[in-house]
């Protein structure tokens, strides 16, 4: 990882987890030239335990929000182990998919996603702004608040 990144995950009070292991048949990541596609990662706090619950129905958009942020820190921790270590070659952060676990009323899926997209853009900079999709979903793996697939781009 790099000095710069390190130190802004610091300011943040937040440190990059380990890259969790798949829940089933699935590799978290694939390397295609430059390119490299993240897995969806689910929310999990700073112990591993799950982010549960379900957004408009007992979840505040500001939770679902934190769980996301949660989802970018286990996004870097991918590419962080695809590189073996060495942040220095993300390029940037191109395309996120994020599915919120709510109801069917809920409307607020792009403010809960804002939770990654705002932490990538504070930690990278302009290399964290990318394309984006926010979805709802009935029900995520686990019963998690949130899950967040993404391309990257490396050098």
């Amino acid at each position: 990882m790099t000095p710069e990144i390190s130190s802004r995950l610091e300011a943040h009070g937040l440190t990059l987890p380990d890259a969790p292991a798949p829940q089933a048949n699935y590799v978290p990541w694939v390397q295609t030239g430059a390119l490299i596609f993240v897995s969806g990662q689910i929310s999990t706090d700073a112990d591993g335990g799950l982010i549960t619950g379900k957004l408009g129905d007992g979840m505040s958009v500001e939770d679902g929000a934190a769980a996301a942020r949660r989802c970018a820190l286990s996004l870097l921790a991918q590419v962080n182990a695809a590189t073996g270590g060495d942040l220095s070659r993300l390029k940037r952060v191109v395309k996120l998919t994020g599915f919120v676990n709510s109801t069917p009323d809920f409307t607020d899926q792009p403010k809960v996603i804002n939770g990654c997209s705002d932490l990538l853009v504070d930690l990278l900079g302009d290399a964290g702004r990318h394309t984006r999709s926010a979805v709802s979903a009935a029900s995520l793996p686990l019963g998690v608040a949130v899950e967040i697939e993404g391309i990257f781009e490396i050098i």
